[in-house]
């Protein structure tokens, strides 16, 4: 970890507390699913669980964003721990008592997603207030790393503890939230709210994330390109690797350590990131990674064996999440503090909109075709999203991200400055993202980089006009807590 980050107390808890939430949540996503098998006995009704998570996450992502933007993000974040520890609470007690009913279950697995919703924006806007621009790279990495670790260890904690009785998973979880409220409690900075005229979920606040990514060719091709179409891929390719090496869930050994194999690949990508600073090589990465992933693609249509698909499909999440690392630390720079909220909630959407369905063709393509032309199939979508990245000219980072970084670089010195200021003259050390940030920013997109730096901006790419209409977790842009 850097220097500056070692010594930064309010990134350290913030570390923490998402540890012991994120740890919490993944033993009860194994735990949630069984309890709901061993109460009902129907496999449907336990599936049932995820899915509609899934769906409720969906919907409250964008409102969860402008919530993030309006109310005072400690705040926020502080609340949303004590909502998740009432309603896991509840769940304990009944699991306690013997009477678990599964409208209880799926409220719990709402509240879970609607606060995530909530929460994850809040936590970026935070964050991006307590770490400074350039050591944003290392802290996305120690955030991802601290992820890949809880859901590595997590489940089989979580099983464990459920083999035992099935209400620890939950009671650990409970314990887990009132540690992390603990620490979010011990937070220095603030952030305040943005105040704004007119209703909170009008159409404009939230779209703003949306529009705000639109209007950047690099940033909107890479979420549909890498986000979208690659997120779609590999969640098909891995879909259909744990079928074939779990001969069809004959056996969990083949289909095990696939699965292992890519936990770890996430946890060594996101421990080398700090090292490769990745926030500079961004395009570089992101194009390795989609190639890597036709190569594999291509590899087990024709090789079996379960150890080659797990180290094919480890390097491939390896890469995937050193790129987007350095993708979600361009993304946070370039963002204007008090839209933070809104455009991160805005990435994780269109990174999770199709992601369910990858699983789902590649399940379809398998009963109909087999595994061979299954692989082919994916590596063929893959390939059109490398060629994409690799040939498109708004899939590199142009000028206007640089000067949109250097815009928020410098209202957020400003700021810090004004912040010091402030603090000597009253004692009190709050800070809030500027309107000015917002406005330099706005200025760079409407009218391209100033020409004393970098030229006109017809010059280097274009019109304003024209550039808006460039066609254009990215894997890990979605919303782990920070």
């Amino acid at each position: 970890m850097a220097a500056s980050l070692r010594t930064n107390r309010d990134f350290r808890l913030l570390w923490m507390s998402g540890l012991f939430a994120v740890l919490g949540t993944q033993m009860t996503a194994l735990a949630l699913p069984l309890l709901v098998l061993r109460e009902t006995g129907s496999a449907v009704q336990a599936g049932a669980i995820g899915t509609v998570s899934i769906a409720a996450l969906l919907i409250t992502m964008l409102p969860g964003g402008v919530m993030a933007d309006r109310v005072e993000r400690r705040r926020l974040m502080r609340l949303c721990d004590l909502g998740s520890f009432c309603a896991v609470g509840a769940l304990v007690v009944a699991v306690w008592t013997g009477h678990v009913p599964l409208p209880l279950v799926l409220l719990v697995a709402v509240a879970g997603a609607v606060i995530g919703s909530l929460y994850g924006p809040a936590a970026f806007g935070l964050m991006r207030t307590v770490v400074p621009p350039e050591d944003m790279g290392t802290a996305t990495a120690r955030l991802q790393a601290r992820t890949a670790t809880a859901r590595l260890v997590g489940p089989m904690v979580g099983g464990a503890l459920f083999g035992l009785h099935p209400v620890l998973p939950f009671l650990a979880e409970a314990v887990g939230l009132l540690l992390s409220t603990i620490c979010v409690a011990l937070v220095r900075t603030r952030s305040r709210a943005e105040t704004r005229a007119g209703s909170a979920f009008s159409k404009a606040e939230l779209t703003a994330g949306l529009s705000f990514l639109w209007r950047l060719p690099y940033l909107r091709t890479v979420l549909l390109v890498f986000g979208l179409g690659m997120n779609f891929a590999f969640g098909a390719l891995t879909f259909t690797a744990l079928t074939v090496f779990s001969g069809g869930g004959k056996s969990g050994l083949g289909g095990g350590t696939v699965v292992t194999f890519i936990s770890a690949g996430a946890l060594v990508g996101a421990l080398l990131a700090p090292r490769l600073r990745p926030e500079r090589h961004t395009w570089a990465l992101i194009t390795a990674t989609c190639w890597l992933c036709v190569v594999s693609a291509l590899a087990l249509a024709w090789i079996r064996g379960p150890l080659f698909a797990g180290l094919l499909c480890a390097a491939c999440m390896c890469l995937s999440t050193v790129a987007s690392i350095g993708f979600l630390s361009t993304l946070l720079v370039v963002t204007p503090g008090n839209r933070v909220g809104r455009v991160q909630s805005a990435a994780g959407f269109l990174s999770s909109l199709v992601q369910p369905f990858g699983p789902l063709a590649g399940g379809a393509l398998l009963t109909a075709f087999g595994s061979r032309t299954t692989f082919g199939a994916i590596a063929g979508v893959l390939a059109v999203s490398a060629a994409v990245v690799t040939f498109a000219p708004s899939a590199r980072p142009g000028p206007e991200v640089v000067a949109a970084a250097e815009a928020s670089k410098s209202a957020k010195s400003a700021e810090a400055a004004g912040a010091t200021e402030a603090a000597e003259a009253t004692g009190t050390a709050e800070s809030s993202g500027p309107v000015a940030e917002e406005t330099r920013t706005e200025e760079v997109l409407a009218h391209g980089v100033p020409d004393d730096r970098t030229g006109t901006s017809d010059d280097r790419t274009g019109t304003s006009e024209a550039r808006t209409r460039t066609p254009g977790d990215s894997a890990g842009t979605g919303s782990p807590r920070p």
